[in-house]
């Protein structure tokens, strides 16, 4: 394998310019979730909008994860790697300068596209310069690093968002972008599929019809209502776009999502977990913001500071985490990881309004940081493990269309949850219009924010049951040990 004959030297290069092109992604996530109450707020958004600048994100991301997954194993996994870094620095630019929410989103989404490029081209490129005996501590970290870079993300989208403009946000992905493109060319080798053949761009435009039409439904059925006919006719559309996207891949001749693949338990059965545990962390990390900030009273630094003992375990530990998975295998971490993030999540639901960071959300994040580490590593390595090596590129980007799908739909259904226990919880006949001002950071009578903090929890706690349920199916499905190693 290519990965045996490079030095380990080299390795540390490849492993170090594929963390910093998803630092990319890493940083500008963990800084804009506690930046968005200042974003909807000085941009004047609805709840609708402002779920849109991540939703906007997700859906191309998630609709093309596939694309890019496929065209690095045909075109050349760095070619496509550095194309990703440059998309998204450029669409970074377009957000920082974006003077209004429908321009910030339509950026957002032109980030997902780069995103889907350099997430699974990253992943590929670990694939391909490591054996597999190695991959499981490269890719913990790989996962750790980024957890490093980050750590950096909520404080500074705080800091920005609390004392300067979140727009920085955005600015800062130009020089990673420019130190990313610089490692690449001096380090990594290109690789790809020599038998690659096609790219699916009817599957894609499928993917990405159908899983928009389902999202701007969930999205504005609490405005309009379950029965509305446009609301009815998004996830009409949604499911029949969805289906016609199965359909098409199993008769397409070069499909970007082999159906064949999860005739293998492992593949089929590391995806389910990808999309419960992800669904739950992208709800969990959207939603608590928002309620730190309006319910407990942090300020946006804060908040961002909460979120540290995550980000400080992963960077630690998930090398770590990595290793012993090579060692002992991947079923005890993504059977125990997924579960103590569940009690994390749980954690997170337990605090009454008013309380601090120690008696708040402390034991919660570190309980969930130290479950994600197990997990995140050995997942990575056991989804690439279960196909033929030729295929990684493809694995990788199933994997990461799943997490970014599980994280769209989170925000989507979630966010309709959030709305639906809050009206219940709330007198008022104007509810749906005092959660948007909840939001948007009005000042509130104690009702609101209790009413708010009452659905927040039924969120949390969906998020709980639902990871604990992904480390069910983990200790199921998961190999013993990572194929190969």
């Amino acid at each position: 394998m290519a990965g045996q004959s490079l030095s380990p030297a080299r390795k540390r290069w490849i492993l170090a310019a594929t963390v910093l092109g998803s630092s990319l992604t890493f940083i500008d996530g963990s800084a804009l979730g506690v930046a968005l109450p200042s974003i909807q707020k000085d941009l004047g958004a609805g709840p609708a909008a402002v779920q849109w600048v991540s939703n906007a994100y997700l859906l191309t991301l998630g609709a093309l994860v596939l694309i890019g997954g496929a065209a690095g194993d045909r075109f050349g996994r760095r070619r496509v790697f550095l194309i990703g870094v440059a998309v998204f620095a450029v669409a970074s630019i377009a957000c920082g300068l974006a003077p209004t929410v429908e321009l910030l989103i339509a950026g957002r989404a032109v980030q997902g596209i780069g995103a889907a490029m350099l997430t699974p081209g990253a992943l590929a490129v670990i694939g391909a310069a490591f054996p597999p005996d190695e991959r499981g501590k490269a890719f913990g970290t790989w996962a750790g690093a980024g957890a490093v870079f980050g750590m950096v993300g909520p404080l500074v989208g705080g800091w920005l968002a609390d004392q300067a403009d979140w727009r920085f946000i955005f600015w800062i992905n130009v020089p990673l972008a420019i130190l990313t493109v610089i490692v690449t060319f001096r380090a990594v080798p290109e690789s790809r599929d020599d038998d690659a053949r096609g790219l699916d761009w009817p599957g894609a435009l499928l993917a990405m019809t159908g899983l928009g039409a389902l999202t701007w439904s969930l999205t504005a059925a609490p405005d309009l209502g379950w029965g509305h006919p446009g609301v009815l006719g998004g996830l009409i559309a949604g499911a029949l776009g969805l289906a016609a996207f199965l359909w098409a891949e199993a008769r397409e001749r070069h499909p970007m999502m082999p159906l064949g693949l999860f005739r293998s338990s492992v593949f089929s059965g590391i995806n389910l977990l990808t999309l419960l545990l992800y669904f739950a962390l992208g709800g969990a990390m959207f939603f608590l913001p928002y309620d730190l900030i309006r319910v407990q009273g942090f300020s946006a630094t804060k908040a961002g500071a909460a979120l540290l003992p995550f980000a400080f375990v992963m960077g630690l530990f998930s090398g770590y985490a990595g290793k012993l998975a090579d060692r002992f295998g991947a079923r005890l971490s993504l059977s125990v990881g997924p579960i103590l993030a569940g009690i994390g999540l749980a954690l997170l639901a337990l605090p009454d309004p008013g309380a601090g960071y120690v008696d708040g959300p402390l034991a919660g994040m570190t309980v969930m940081a130290i479950g994600m580490t197990l997990a995140v590593g050995p997942l990575t390595a056991a989804v690439m493990g279960a196909v033929p090596s030729g295929h990684t590129g493809i694995a990788s980007g199933v994997n990461n269309a799943v997490a970014r799908v599980a994280g769209l739909l989170a925000v989507a259904l979630l966010g309709a949850v959030l709305s639906a226990v809050f009206v219940s919880q709330t007198d008022s006949p104007g509810a749906r219009e005092l959660l948007g001002r909840v939001m948007a950071g009005a000042d509130l009578e104690a009702a609101a924010a209790d009413a708010f903090h009452a659905a927040f929890r039924v969120v949390i706690l969906t998020c709980a049951a639902l990871a604990v349920l992904a480390g069910i199916i983990g200790g199921m499905t998961a190999p013993k040990r990572v194929a190969g190693g």
